[in-house]
């Protein structure tokens, strides 16, 4: 154990050896990820060392990856689950073996945009606080993440016993889909469509029916229909097989839906989500992350019949308590989400089948300690 004056500059579990070395999942460029074994991170003062024992795998992290958004080295994975293997000096609010999610963007609350509550926007929450070495970018596909003071003092939550750390990585995607849900403020009895019932749509359709909103949703895999309904929503679509417009307009006396949330990707789906609202209605981009992503659009539909579109972006600390309580206490059916589960050295099975969905797959869960 390091001392510094005789106090303990890192405290950790004396029942627990951290190891000079560990496995990660290292962003090497050309969209290829390689699991090496490198050093594990050290921390400093005001910081956590964590043990990862389940991340998430999103589609942000994987458009980075596929269209090489960022320079390597990284290691990405930023829903991230795991026990503090070690605190730095200081840290006083969590101790070696609390169980924990981290939030890897913190606002630092006294600038423009976080007057605004526009905190995605603002410069520190710009900066990612965890890392498992190299330019911090999340770190959750390793077996260690460093947890940096600013983010150990306002990002870090406690997973309550018997909550699973897969079910805990549900926590920060929930925050950024109930952020956009209280930002398009759904009403009781509107009628809301989710374009694409993928994990981020299904959170949607549970946060929308939660508000009281008749909530409609469509995907092109069948399978995922059926999660839907199971996750409160009362009408579903296969585009590909079906007249969405006209099946919503019967629905809302030839209206059309008052809210559409876009929670996928995909040519011609803004237009799409136009096509199936009311003049007046509020369309929210919600999956259109990469600069690479364009939109196509009828500027008079949006103009002349008064429609909103608008973007909601990542989490907000404002609702990080209670979207961790959503996910932990099982007023929703989080777990309907989680698919799969898998070791770190299969990662790159994990990527493909997220980019290239089968009947069954949804969340894909990586757990770095697990090795078959």
């Amino acid at each position: 154990m390091l001392t510094v004056n005789s106090e303990p500059a890192i405290r950790q579990r004396e029942d627990c050896t951290i190891p000079m070395t560990m496995h990660a999942a290292v962003y090497r460029g050309q969209s290829m990820v390689h699991v090496e074994e490198i050093a594990t991170p050290s921390i400093g003062p005001g910081e956590l060392l964590v043990r990862v024992e389940a991340c998430g795998i999103c589609h942000t992290d994987l458009k980075k990856i596929e269209h090489n958004l960022l320079s390597p080295p990284r290691i990405f994975g930023h829903e991230t689950a795991g026990v503090v293997a070690a605190v730095g000096a200081g840290v006083t609010n969590f101790q070696p073996g609390d169980r924990v999610v981290a939030f890897h963007h913190i606002p630092c609350g006294d600038c423009f945009y976080c007057h605004r509550k526009l905190y995605a926007q603002c410069p520190v929450y710009k900066k990612v606080g965890i890392t498992a070495g190299f330019e911090p970018a999340g770190g959750g596909f390793a077996q260690y993440v460093r947890v940096m003071d600013w983010i150990v003092k306002r990002g870090v939550e406690r997973i309550p016993g018997g909550v699973s750390f897969e079910r805990a990585t549900l926590a920060e995607p929930f925050n950024t889909c109930l952020k956009a849900v209280v930002q398009c403020d759904p009403q009781p009895g509107d009628f809301v469509l989710v374009l694409g019932q993928g994990p981020i749509g299904l959170m949607f359709t549970m946060l929308c029916r939660r508000t009281g909103a008749r909530v409609g949703a469509t995907d092109t895999i069948p399978e995922r229909l059926d999660v839907a309904v199971r996750c409160g929503a009362e009408f579903v679509w296969n585009p590909r097989s079906s007249d969405l417009a006209a099946g919503v307009k019967q629905l809302t006396e030839g209206r059309g839906a008052d809210l559409v949330i876009v929670a996928a990707s995909a040519p011609g789906i803004v237009q799409q989500a136009i096509d199936c609202s009311r003049p007046g209605a509020r369309i929210l981009i919600f999956a259109q992350t990469s600069s690479a992503e364009r939109i196509e659009a009828s500027g008079a539909e949006i103009c002349a019949q008064e429609r909103t579109l608008f973007g909601c972006y990542s989490a907000s600390i404002d609702l990080q308590r209670e979207s961790t309580d959503l996910v932990f206490s099982g007023a929703l059916p989080v777990e309907e989400l989680i698919s799969h589960t898998m070791p770190l050295v299969k990662i790159r099975s994990g990527f493909d089948l997220a980019l290239h969905p089968g009947p069954k797959s949804l969340k894909i869960i990586v757990q770095p300690q697990r090795w078959v």
